[in-house]
């Protein structure tokens, strides 16, 4: 009885094992489009010319964005502009939870994105926006000087 006790759990384990290592998870299948996604967003400003800010306005190149910058790209897609301490929407595919444009709202101060952004950094997990989660990734857009004038979002809705 020790004997088929012992193959059954050597079998259950090596069925647990080619599981885990063999068949790609859903979150790995998510996070995958969020990096392509993000990777096409940049792309598509990239072509546009150097990001800067001129008011409150933020341009690559000398086009001034609006929403046909962050359509298309797979999911929901943002661009912010920082002014201060805030990161304000002035391109987006996420609605408000009343179903308008979020366009001018600014990003969650509580976000654990933030602080990795101000530190010139990329996020990438888990996102809450206007009730909505999201597999998401952040990262900053940066001047011709190296500062962080704002922010690329992409994210992939969560199951």
């Amino acid at each position: 009885m020790e004997r088929r006790s012992l193959v059954l759990s050597l079998f259950a384990i090596g069925c647990f094992i080619a599981t885990a290592t063999l068949i790609p998870g859903l979150g790995t299948a998510q996070a995958d489009k969020v990096k392509a996604a993000m990777a096409d967003l940049k792309a598509k400003t990239e072509k546009l010319g150097a990001p800067k800010v001129e008011g409150k306005d933020l341009y690559f190149g000398t086009t001034k964005v609006d929403n046909s910058v962050v359509e298309a790209v797979g999911g929901v897609a943002t661009l912010f502009v920082k002014s201060g301490d805030q990161y304000a929407r002035v391109a987006t595919t996420v609605k408000k939870e009343d179903g308008t444009s979020a366009v001018g709202t600014a990003l969650d101060p509580k976000s654990a994105a933030i602080a990795r952004l101000n530190n010139g950094e990329a996020y990438y997990g888990y996102a809450t926006v206007f009730g909505k989660t999201y597999d998401a990734g952040y990262e900053p857009i940066k001047d011709a000087s190296g500062a962080v004038i704002g922010a690329y979002f992409v994210g992939q809705p969560t199951p």
